[in-house]
């Protein structure tokens, strides 16, 4: 068994105000393999730390500069090639700037109590189970078999 793999690193941020709305973003079904209201985030950069680049994603999807990003858990599953993806999942509350959507979609503040109810990505809820709950820090993913059908677990 091989103690290095390929690994793809992203982050993901729940941007909450006062009155409980959260920044949520609608990305065109027609520009990525997933749809579906989910937060905002990207990938990790070469050489660029976490904090970094969710500070960096953030300010380039929804032209908020967010600060004090609380590392809250971890998201991974093998992807179809047989790398890791990995999702740093991340809160705050703290922010400046104007809301504005861009290239990567529409963005725009929502109750949060809404989002069950609202068109998400397909595992959204699973993640904000995660990034909610303080005694959870990993959501993942493995196959059942070779049907192709995954199992989710929580830790």
């Amino acid at each position: 068994m091989s103690r290095k793999e390929f690994v793809t690193l992203t982050n993901m941020c729940l941007i909450e105000d006062a009155e409980g709305r959260v920044v949520a973003q609608r990305r065109d079904p027609t520009l990525y393999r997933w749809s579906g209201i989910a937060f905002p985030g990207g990938h990790i950069e070469s050489g660029e730390n976490f904090h970094d680049a969710v500070v960096r994603e953030v300010e380039e999807e929804t032209g908020l500069t967010i600060e004090a990003p609380h590392l809250v858990g971890l998201k991974h599953w093998p992807d179809s090639e047989g790398h890791r993806y990995m999702v740093f999942l991340y809160k705050t509350t703290s922010f400046s700037g104007q809301l504005r959507s861009s290239a990567e979609g529409e963005v725009f503040w929502l109750p949060k109590a809404d989002l069950a109810q609202m068109d998400l990505a397909y595992d959204l809820l699973e993640v904000l189970t995660v990034m909610d709950d303080p005694n959870l820090s990993e959501f993942f993913y493995t196959q059942k078999g070779e049907d192709g059908e995954w199992d989710k677990h929580f830790r």
